[in-house]
């Protein structure tokens, strides 16, 4: 039961419980998921195996703190690509370790990268090995000075 790419997947209150839970601690075992919830660890098996193969659940993950593994920098990169080049640029900058977010962007840039450092030498180096990118027309590189949230896989929206 694969869900199709851009298929809104429905979930009921018993769904969304269990995704609240395990957001908060994805090592929790199904057997306390059920005793919270006063359902049985086969429908909370069933539930979030349903999730997986749905998309719902891309992956089990740690939230890794970025500071504690010594990437004190956060920074918001815009990048215009010259026409045509987009999708493979992308596609070969998305294996770089610094880079945790691509956006394809509507405006005068075409896509925005979030990407963590441990330095500002690292930065400089960062963006002098974009900028020497024959696609890359221009960056527009902003440093974050205070991180206010940052939960990129959060069940809160829910």
């Amino acid at each position: 039961m694969c869900a199709k790419k851009d298929e809104i997947i429905k979930l009921d209150e018993t769904d969304i419980k269990i995704l609240k839970i395990i957001n908060d601690d994805v090592r929790i075992s199904y057997r306390q998921i059920s005793r919270d919830l006063g359902i049985s660890v086969g429908t909370v098996h069933n539930r979030i195996d349903k999730m997986l193969k749905s998309g719902v659940i891309e992956k089990f993950a740690p939230v890794l703190n970025h500071r504690k593994l010594g990437y004190q920098f956060t920074s918001i990169i815009g990048v215009k690509v010259k026409g045509g080049d987009l999708e493979s640029w992308e596609n070969r900058t998305a294996s770089n370790k610094n880079i945790v977010g691509i956006y394809d962007v509507t405006g005068e840039y075409d896509a925005f990268l979030i990407a963590k450092f441990k330095d500002t030498d690292d930065l400089d180096i960062f963006i002098k090995q974009l900028l020497k990118e024959p696609s890359i027309e221009r960056t527009y590189t902003q440093t974050v000075l205070n991180v206010v949230k940052e939960d990129m896989g959060s069940a809160n929206i829910l």
